[in-house]
């Protein structure tokens, strides 16, 4: 017997043809994946039992996409936006995803960050009603016979977290997901991933933020956090039973901390089809917009000396892209190891003290450091005085920590120093834009983790790229479930962050701007696809068919991109077949 009563009809290239619907009455309205709301024409009220159920007018999508918009613009707080648009998506996702579709710049920073940010934080007292699965060590047990009772069973990309290094604001226990919500809303306006092959997916430890543990509203497992042993263990339960569910699917790890998120990454890269978004995603994002800057710059990769200040998940993932494209481009392991640097809040990350085991690959040896005589030594400065820095990129959390004095002495390493502050949210960034536009006399190449407006600089407005990981991940998700790649490479991330620079235009080059507008994110995540559908096939690490359904490439590249443009879905009412 199937559970959802519903099922969509696919072409022969994975594009959405339809659906067949076997519910009547009621049952129809309550599932958002194919409830039109007053779209339901008079003719499909009468076939699905309607009549009588909805007010008498008929409106169109168009109709009700304007109604919605002049709803969003009534609401005073970004917070209630997003409230309001994902209680759309619980009533009717065609319509939620048609206002995001309406202008996704306007409303990516709704959606997502800065403003999820505030979502996880209210989670339990703006709860509205259920999304997703929420694993905790009272179900975990039988968490395939939960798999098994989710109303969709055709998934193709699940993002799951475990709610502990949420954005910049940590441990936020049950309140993560949100964070899996709006990165599946990103896979479908991205890359066109329809809503129904998205999980979102929270693994729900317990919390050692003591606010939510004492909030008599907290709606998550009251306890303190597993730890050691027991964690591991109930994260082998979920994969074992994710894996066996949805043995084609591809499981985002999100939100992880810091060596968790490495730990869970690296021990099922082989044995789940997986990545870490904040580690990879973040990495290969990074990645391109240095790439971008040499393109300004006329300058060589290999040129280049880097400074990640912040060893978190995020900026050792950014250290490890470099020194893949550093060898790639030509340098041997050590050469490209003496081009990148690590600082924590201790400064720069070396050999001689105790280190969480992430850290250990960027750690430098003291004695190939003359300058640190002391610990007083060991500043930020002293770092991009003494090592010749000319990148310089925050994953710090620490507002206000590249001041007019680091810009500057980056500035005198090279004529166009790239600054690269990328924590979020906004209210963390490491500088703001328009003062390091001030600090280098224009000439600091610049893109941020969070969105800015545009800085206007002697008499010229410049829009400031924004360094966001959804120009990546949407693509290599469609181009994993496309492919039907069978694991995770690394080249899939050097071919996404190559894909991404050919998008920006020669007036933005001439401009100093290192990232696309956001409005171009499909064009973008179909091209990011097709590169990283293209590297599973020269790998050879294909199903030779899409990762959720039959849709065959035979490993033929053009057919293979044929699929990923043809699958897309956009926000429309489908047909009653």
């Amino acid at each position: 017997m199937e559970i959802n009563h519903y099922e969509f009809k696919y072409g022969e290239f994975g594009e959405t043809l339809g659906v067949q619907i076997n519910l009547r009455g009621f049952d129809v309205l309550r599932f958002n994946n194919i409830c039109k709301g007053t779209a339901f024409t008079i003719e499909e009220r009468r076939k699905l039992k309607l009549s009588g159920f909805l007010p008498p007018r008929v409106k169109t999508l168009e109709e009700q996409l304007s109604s919605s918009l002049d709803i969003v613009e009534k609401k005073e707080t970004d917070i209630e936006k997003f409230i309001y648009i994902r209680s759309l998506y619980d009533r009717n996702v065609v319509l939620a995803h048609a206002v995001i579709a309406s202008n996704i710049t306007k409303f990516l920073p709704i959606i997502y960050t800065p403003t999820v940010g505030l979502a996880c934080q209210q989670y339990s007292s703006t709860f509205r009603g259920a999304n997703g699965i929420h694993f905790y060590p009272g179900n975990i047990n039988y968490a395939e016979y939960v798999l098994r009772n989710y109303t969709d069973q055709d998934i193709g990309i699940a993002v799951v977290t475990d709610n502990q290094g949420i954005l910049g604001i940590g441990d936020q226990g049950a309140g993560g997901i949100p964070i899996c919500l709006g990165k599946l809303m990103l896979y479908t306006q991205g890359a066109g991933i329809a809503p129904w092959h998205c999980l979102p997916i929270s693994l729900d430890v317990g919390t050692d933020n003591e606010e939510l543990l004492n909030d008599p509203n907290y709606l998550g497992w009251r306890h303190k956090r597993l730890r050691g042993e027991e964690y591991y263990t109930f994260i082998e339960k979920f994969v074992a039973a994710f894996k066996k569910c949805f043995p084609r699917a591809l499981c985002q790890w999100e939100d992880f901390s810091k060596q968790t998120a490495f730990t869970v990454r690296d021990k099922y890269l082989k044995k789940l089809i997986s990545f870490n978004d904040d580690i990879q995603g973040t990495g290969s994002v990074a990645l391109a917009g240095i790439l971008a800057a040499m393109k300004i710059k006329k300058d060589k990769f290999t040129n280049q000396v880097f400074l990640v200040n912040g060893a978190g998940a995020g900026g050792i993932g950014i250290a490890e892209q470099i020194q893949v494209e550093l060898m790639e481009q030509g340098l041997n392991e050590k050469d490209a190891m003496d081009r990148i640097f690590t600082l924590d809040s201790r400064g720069i990350v070396t050999s001689d003290r105790e280190l969480e085991p992430y850290k250990v690959k960027f750690a430098k040896k003291p004695e190939t450091l003359p300058w640190l005589k002391s610990p007083e030594d060991n500043t930020l400065l002293n770092v991009i005085k003494n090592e010749k820095v000319t990148v310089l990129i925050g994953t710090s959390g620490q507002p206000g920590c590249f001041t007019k004095q680091i810009v500057t002495a980056v500035g005198e390493n090279t004529d166009r120093p790239v600054i690269l502050p990328l924590s979020n949210p906004t209210a963390k960034t490491e500088a703001l834009p328009k003062d390091i536009y001030e600090w280098t006399d224009g000439k600091a190449l610049v893109a941020t983790g969070s969105p800015f407006d545009p800085v206007n600089y002697k008499g010229k407005s410049y829009r400031i790229g924004q360094m966001n990981n959804a120009f990546i991940f949407p693509g290599v998700g469609l181009g994993i479930v496309a492919s039907g790649a069978t694991e995770v490479l690394p080249v899939f991330f050097s071919a996404a962050a190559h894909a991404i620079t050919e998008f920006i235009s020669q007036e933005d080059i001439n401009d100093g701007i290192l990232f696309p507008p956001l409005d171009q994110l499909r064009q973008v995540s179909l091209e990011v696809a097709k590169r990283v559908g293209a590297e599973a096939i020269k790998a050879d690490i294909t199903g030779k068919g899409c990762a959720f359904a039959k849709f065959k490439h035979n490993n033929d590249p053009e057919r293979l991109n044929m699929i990923v443009e043809k699958m897309c879905w956009d926000p429309k009412y489908l047909e009653q077949i």
